[in-house]
């Protein structure tokens, strides 16, 4: 049987970044004992009456200009209507049949191919539901903690564009960047502001799309793309035994690696929208619509087009450094002060996320600066000193020895480039290895480089590497 073909499409939601809920005053940011940022309008009280968040509402049109979407001048809010333990309410107040906006785009580029648009059918808002906590209760218990519940939300649902788990995953972090560059959402993934659903179905060429089927309980890119692995695997396998897709929604299991069944697909019907009689109709001002549009920044695509073609750096480092705005902010810093975009780029995406990395850090509180990083580089460029000494000098700088150039001056790390003390060093080496110097002149060639090693090691990495070289190679005839 002939290959399958993959149709995917995400629906993604954000928690948009408000102090306060999306219909009350209570805290939106995660923290705070269980159930204690509650009211009776997140709870759903009898007469409680909810309000519309004017900032949940400008970020949300903020994330639909970024993403060139149609922003509709009057929205409305519906009632979702399920029964789930964290919704006490037994309704989501969401938007349906008139949301925000429609249309928009995300570009994503695959490896080796040419940057691809994947389209958005719709953009609304609506509130969040509570947590259920399985952990810590027993066997037969569970916990709920409704602080979550009425935190805004934006949905961004995807069209169904989307050919392999990697374009998934390019598409989620492109779309991860742009809420972060935009300022709309923290967008971490780990913390929950950041959520997907994964639709997919197979077919084969010229074929109509088979069944959908949803996955659930995403909880990193990571997930979400081994789950697209077995989804699209099991279903093609299905397909060749003969056997129908059945559509429904399935639990994805990361520790087994596999779906599971969780229920029939539910469909807009099952849901029993209807418009929400407590709440006006969604009308957008001129004045909220300016805000959201005042200040925005340079797209994560746009600013990865410029730092390939401005700065000429590869496109593979251009892509990497604009995954996550703080990076590509400090990239910018460090390029513009040492003067060099191509150092800059090799030594933040190697050696300082490196470091990073070690610590746990985000880039945002690494503990060396950009204008010190940028210090490092011209040192480094200009032969001052060697590449050893760079990297050991990054270490210093960031245990909070000093800035660069003084921890060079005070120490004396500067570049041994005097060829007296170069030739005297290489003497000193030869004379405490005889056998490899007769094994070397019997023709032991690679010989050579053990040599430079140790001229290196002697002089603590300041001397030049070239020099070294030739002079080993003179005094060794």
């Amino acid at each position: 049987m002939e290959p399958v073909r993959a149709v995917i499409g995400l629906e993604v939601h954000a928690r948009l970044r408000t102090r306060t809920k999306l219909f009350c005053r209570c805290v939106a940011g995660p923290g705070g004992a269980p159930n204690s940022r509650t009211c009776p309008v997140c709870l759903g009280l009898p007469g409680a009456l909810p309000a519309a968040n004017r900032e949940a509402v400008r970020l949300a049109v903020r994330l639909a200009e970024a993403l060139g979407a149609e922003i509709h001048p009057v929205s409305t809010w519906a009632r979702k209507n399920y029964f789930y333990p964290d919704l006490p309410k037994g309704y989501q107040i969401s938007q349906f049949d008139r949301p925000l906006a429609t249309g928009g785009r995300v570009r994503i580029e695959p490896p080796g191919a040419a940057p691809r648009w994947i389209g958005i059918e719709r953009i609304h808002l609506e509130e969040d539901a509570g947590k259920s906590l399985h952990e810590g209760f027993g066997d037969d218990h569970s916990g709920i903690d409704l602080n979550r519940c009425g935190v805004p939300l934006v949905e961004i649902v995807g069209a169904p564009g989307l050919a392999s788990p990697d374009e998934a995953f390019l598409y989620l972090e492109r779309l991860r960047s742009i809420l972060r560059a935009t300022g709309v959402s923290d967008a971490e993934m780990e913390d929950g502001d950041l959520r997907c659903d994964v639709n997919v179905s197979v077919h084969g060429d010229g074929e109509p799309w088979g069944a959908r089927v949803e996955l659930k309980n995403l909880n990193s890119f990571r997930g979400v793309r081994r789950a697209l692995q077995h989804e699209i695997a099991r279903q093609a396998a299905a397909r060749r035994a003969g056997s129908a897709t059945v559509p429904e929604t399935r639990l994805w299991d990361d520790a087994r690696g596999e779906t599971r069944p969780l229920r029939a697909k539910e469909e807009a019907h099952d849901y029993r929208y209807f418009p929400e009689p407590d709440l006006p109709a969604l009308a957008l001002d001129d004045a909220l619509i300016a805000a959201a549009r005042a200040g925005m920044p340079e797209l994560p695509h746009a600013r990865r087009d410029r730092f390939a073609a401005a700065l000429g750096l590869p496109e593979a480092d251009a892509h990497r450094l604009t995954v996550e705005p703080t990076v590509a902010d400090y990239f910018e810093q460090v390029a513009q002060a040492a003067g060099d975009p191509r150092a800059a780029a090799n030594w933040v995406l190697t050696e300082l996320l490196g470091l990073l990395r070690e610590r746990g850090l985000p880039i945002g509180e690494s503990p060396v600066a950009a204008a010190d990083l940028a210090e490092l580089i011209q040192l480094a460029g200009s032969g001052a000193i060697s590449g050893k000494t760079a990297k050991d000098l990054l270490a210093r700088v960031a245990a909070g020895e000093g800035r660069p150039a003084a921890i060079v001056e005070a120490d004396g790390l500067s570049r041994l480039d005097d060829a007296a003390a170069i030739e005297s060093a290489c003497r000193a080496v030869l004379d405490a290895h005889p056998g490899e110097a007769a094994g070397y002149r019997g023709g032991k060639a690679g010989l050579l480089a053990f040599f430079v090693g140790q001229v290196m090691r002697r002089t603590g990495g300041r001397a030049d590497p070239g020099r070294v070289h030739d002079t080993l190679r003179r005094l060794l005839g």
